[in-house]
């Protein structure tokens, strides 16, 4: 049986794994080629994290009629499956916008989980991510919210084939790109919550050392559920990966972060 095992490095929360990160690690077991242009790329596939990722902790993986899961014990941490549906892009931001937007990023004022791999302002340049999104500028409340990224090499991965001979980032790291914007697209700092399942189509990974851009917009409410799409560009504003999420109000106790009051546990990234 394979296993799948988050580092500590990809955290979300202080002690589980980052949510992006951990469904682009199951995503990317998938048996599918890798995408070796711009012209083709892996289909949609969506991923359920039914409980918090344990870190450094190896995870049964296992396939049945299409769906793999990943489990601790006889519980399940993840599934993932292939999905026959669109996603819809963000639309691009200008990269001189994006660098912008970031002095506006909440997550400098307040953040739930400064620890966090993706968007923790706690995280050192090329150990996390640092993908600090904020509102872009002249658009109404709850427009849009970008962030420049530029992937580093500790990201790169060595197993796919291209038709290029440019490093790329992993489908993880991919994957965790597009995860965490949309918590802020979401107004992490309003509603506390968890992601609960992450769609995404990745059309190339994206390039070592290259900059890019993360755009997130909010797509509504229903109850516990917010729904949120990200899109990461390349400089020329190209797709490279796209994502759809569903994220879900928790009770602050039940996470080991901090909430905007101050009384402990927030949602997870």
């Amino acid at each position: 049986m394979t296993a799948l095992i988050v580092p500590r490095r990809f955290c979300g929360p202080p002690d589980s794994g980052n949510g992006g990160w951990t469904a682009g690690s199951l995503a990317a077991l998938d048996e599918t080629d890798a995408p070796g242009d711009h012209n083709r790329s892996w289909p949609p596939i969506e991923v359920s994290l039914r409980r918090p990722p344990p870190l450094d902790t190896p995870l049964g993986v296992s396939t049945d009629a299409g769906v793999t899961s990943a489990s601790y014990g006889e519980a399940p941490v993840a599934t993932a499956h292939r999905v026959d549906r669109t996603l819809t892009d963000v639309e691009p931001v200008d990269p001189a916008v994006a660098a912008a937007a970031t002095a506006g990023y909440p997550g400098l004022t307040f953040h739930p989980f400064p620890t966090c791999f993706v968007c923790g302002t706690d995280r050192e340049e090329g150990d996390g991510l640092r993908i600090f999104p904020g509102p872009v500028g002249g658009e109404p409340e709850g427009g849009r919210v970008a962030a420049p990224w530029t992937p580093h090499p500790s990201l790169q991965e060595d197993w796919h084939t291209y038709v290029d001979d440019h490093p790329r980032a992993s489908v993880a790291a991919t994957w965790a790109a597009l995860d965490c914007i949309g918590g802020w697209a979401g107004d992490l700092t309003e509603r506390l919550m968890v992601l609960g399942r992450m769609t995404a189509r990745v059309d190339a990974l994206p390039v070592i050392g290259e900059a890019h851009v993360v755009v997130g917009e909010g797509r509504g409410r229903d109850g516990r559920k917010t729904f949120t799409a990200s899109t990461l560009h390349d400089a020329d504003g190209r797709v490279v990966a796209t994502a759809e999420h569903t994220w879900i109000a928790v009770d602050p106790q039940q996470f080991g972060g901090r909430s905007p009051d101050g009384r402990g546990a927030a949602g997870a990234v």
